[in-house]
C-alpha cells in the first residue's frame, strides 16, 4: 500500500505560479509511474502530466509550455511546476501512483486561480 499526500495549492492570480509536491510512503517510490490529474467542480478527472520512472514525461495539450512536472527519487516526491495559471486551471489536483497495474492515489489539494 502507497500513501500519497499532496500540498502546495492555494489561491493565485491569473499569470502566477505555483509548485505541487507529491510524497510517497514507499521505499520503491523510483519505480512508479507517476502522474498529476485535476479535476474542476462538475467535470471528469483528467490527466494533466504524468513521469515515469525513468524520467519520461508527457504533457496534457492545455498545460503545454506552461506546467511541469519531475520527480526526486531521494525524496520520494513528485512535483508539478504550474506557471502562467490561468482560470480554467481552477480545480483539485490530485497525484497518482502506478506500478504492475495497480493505481495509487493522493486526497487531492485545491488550487484556485483568481484575481
Amino acid at each position: 500500500q502507497v500513501q500519497l499526500v499532496e500540498s502546495g495549492g492555494g489561491l493565485v492570480q491569473p499569470g502566477g505560479s505555483l509548485r505541487l509536491s507529491c510524497a510517497a510512503s514507499s521505499s520503491i517510490f523510483s519505480i512508479y509511474t507517476m502522474a498529476w490529474y485535476r479535476q474542476a467542480p462538475g467535470k471528469q478527472r483528467d490527466v494533466v502530466a504524468t513521469i515515469t520512472g525513468a524520467g519520461t514525461t508527457t504533457y496534457a495539450d492545455s498545460v503545454k509550455g506552461r506546467f511541469a512536472i519531475s520527480r526526486d527519487n531521494a525524496k520520494n516526491t513528485v512535483y508539478l511546476q504550474m506557471n502562467n495559471l490561468k482560470p480554467e486551471d481552477t480545480a483539485v489536483y490530485y497525484c497518482k501512483a502506478t506500478y504492475l497495474g495497480i493505481e495509487y492515489w493522493g486526497k487531492g489539494t485545491l488550487v484556485t486561480v483568481s484575481s
